[in-house]
């Protein structure tokens, strides 16, 4: 069984940051940490997609280099199809408990997040949602705020 954390946006923005502001040291710090603790991290392809579009957007190439180097030096895991079944179930299940966790017409990145996080713990793995959308994410699998995973 491994112990597995999956980045969502938020800390791999702040990772994919150059600049050394104090939460950005600090995220570097706790993924120091996990990772000689053990722990395995992985950067999921919709995450990818979610932060990549927007530095790409914003031309901030430096970030972008951090991103690509950060895929080859944590780990990343793809979107199957078998992900993006179960992410419908999911997106359908949470509106049937009236707690939809986006709009109708958005793709829902935090359901195929919470998806193959799902499919992990399914194959037996330990796994924690790393994130600062604790609400959304903890509705199907185990989230919590990058900060308080030790």
């Amino acid at each position: 069984m491994s112990s597995i954390i999956l980045l969502d946006a938020s800390p791999l923005g702040i990772i994919s940051n150059p600049r050394s502001s104090l939460q950005n040291l600090a995220c570097h710090q706790w993924v120091k940490e996990r990772l000689a603790s053990g722990a395995q991290i992985l950067i999921p392809e919709v995450v990818d997609y979610e932060v990549r579009r927007e530095l790409l957007r914003a031309n901030k190439t430096q970030s972008l280099a951090r991103l690509n180097g950060l895929k080859s030096a944590l780990g990343y895991l793809p979107i199957t199809t078998q992900v993006m079944l179960r992410a419908a179930e999911l997106w359908a299940q949470a509106r049937n408990m009236g707690k939809p966790t986006a709009s109708d017409q958005a793709l829902d990145a935090d359901m195929i997040l919470a998806a193959q996080a799902a499919l992990l713990i399914a194959d037996g793995d330990s796994v924690i949602v790393a994130t600062t959308n604790v609400a959304h994410l903890s509705l199907f699998v185990p989230a919590a705020r990058w900060q308080d995973i030790i």
